[in-house]
């Protein structure tokens, strides 16, 4: 009679190991990571901040996005809204516009508080998507195919890099971006 040896596990994680883990992930989050897509002619055009972030009241697909744009000490706000739509759909918008607002190939920073965002650029996730046909790696096809493509393109003629802040956590621009998207997305309940 053979005998099955027990599955492995790991042992459990004490206090400061977790507590560890979230320190580094959070300082990681507040490094600028470069996106896995490179111009295809390199940028040596201005250096602009761009802050996005979009808003959804998923019951009713009202949506709104934002963007503001800081070259120096020039501030563009742009936002605007759109209806059956989703969160996600709304977050890509406000980058994609705020990228497409731009005249030139530029260094943009990107700051954004949603990780769906950063880590389709960062973690090569919107690569993978590609080479498989806009699949997932569960064989369903890509959400928002439409907006990765265009984000390619734009990623393509700028160098961008990430860096994720924390939603509503009173960093000025992100709480900016988040109210104008917030007030595009009403304005759609009112007309």
């Amino acid at each position: 009679m053979t005998r099955k040896s027990p599955a492995y596990r790991a042992p459990p994680q004490t206090a400061a190991q977790k507590a560890a883990r979230k320190a580094q992930t959070a300082a990681r989050d507040l490094l600028p990571l470069r996106a896995c897509i490179q111009p295809t002619v390199p940028v040596a055009g201005n250096s602009v901040t761009l802050f996005s972030d979009g808003a959804c009241d998923t019951q009713a697909g009202h949506g709104g996005w934002a963007t503001i744009l800081r070259y120096g000490d020039q501030l563009t706000e742009l936002s605007g809204h759109a209806g059956g739509t989703t969160n996600n759909r709304m977050e890509l918008t406000g980058l994609l516009e705020g990228l497409r607002a731009l005249k030139r190939p530029c260094q943009v920073r990107v700051v954004t508080d949603s990780q769906y965002l950063r880590k389709a650029f960062t973690d090569a996730w919107v690569l993978k998507w590609q080479r498989n046909g806009w699949k997932t790696a569960g064989g369903d096809p890509v959400k928002n195919q439409d907006l990765w493509e265009e984000l390619v393109l734009q990623a393509r003629r700028h160098a961008l890099t990430f860096i994720w802040v924390k939603g509503h956590a009173g960093h000025a621009e992100n709480e900016r971006v988040d109210e104008l998207a917030v007030s595009e997305r009403k304005k759609l309940r009112r007309g």
